[in-house]
Order: C-alpha cells, then sequence, then structure tokens
C-alpha cells in the first residue's frame, strides 16, 4: 500500500475536514437550541444535573447552546481552536452523564463519547496549517 504512505503531506488538509465537518455538525445541532429561547436553554441546562450541578440550568443551558454554535463557526475557522475544543469536551462530557443518568447505557452516550474522544485528541494536534490559528 505504498499509494497510501504519501497521504502524510496532507495532515492539515486531514485537519482542515475534521474542522470543518465537526463544526458545520455542532453549528447544525446547537442552532435550534440557541433558537429555541428559555424553555429550551433550562431544558438543555438541566443536564447539568447529571455532573451534580442543580443551579442556574438556564444559564448553563445557553452556554451550550453558544458553544455549539460559536464553538462550531470557529472550529471551522480555526480561531481559538484549543479553548474551543476543550469547551466542546467539557459539553460532551455533560452529555454522555446525561444519557447515562437517563438509563440511555453506552448506546445512547455513545455519540457524545465518540466527539468527546475527537476533542480531547484534538486539543493535542492542533487546527493545522489552514486556521486562522496558524503559527
Amino acid at each position: 500500500m505504498t499509494y497510501l504512505a504519501n497521504l502524510g503531506k496532507y495532515r492539515n488538509l486531514g485537519l482542515l475536514i475534521i474542522r470543518v465537518g465537526l463544526g458545520i455538525m455542532f453549528i447544525y445541532h446547537g442552532f435550534p437550541k440557541l433558537a429555541g429561547g428559555t424553555k429550551t436553554w433550562e431544558e438543555v441546562g438541566s443536564a447539568t444535573k447529571y455532573v451534580g450541578i442543580h443551579f442556574w440550568p438556564l444559564a448553563w443551558g445557553l452556554l451550550a447552546a453558544v458553544v455549539e454554535v460559536f464553538g462550531g463557526f470557529l472550529l471551522i475557522i480555526g480561531l481559538a481552536f484549543r479553548p474551543v475544543c476543550i469547551l466542546m469536551l467539557i459539553n460532551l462530557i455533560v452529555a454522555a452523564f446525561m444519557h447515562f443518568g437517563l438509563g440511555d447505557g453506552i448506546m445512547g452516550a455513545s455519540h457524545a463519547i465518540e466527539d468527546a474522544i475527537a476533542f480531547a485528541g484534538l486539543i493535542f494536534i492542533g487546527p493545522g496549517s489552514y486556521s486562522v490559528d496558524k503559527k
């Protein structure tokens, strides 16, 4: 498989594909939460009770929606990449605990866990050269 050996030269393109794909999906899932208003924010924010936070569900829900929408946009352009990945990771950890708390088990929490693993890895890798944060 020597023809695959040269793909390492396109690491930055691969990171761009990951950033854009994840960013679009988080905007897609986060926008209805953000546009849903106070009732939706409170419902989303109530997930924090599964990690022991029982106050301000409205504020936590709004913050979660903002992180998904604006964090998704920042992922796409590659700005403030590592802080966004950390916020997304926190968001996804809460989502996974919520699924476990609701009795959904590993199958219900799997999407959140998979994305959390991706963001945990991206924290160390960085955004790549095709980003606003390019060094």
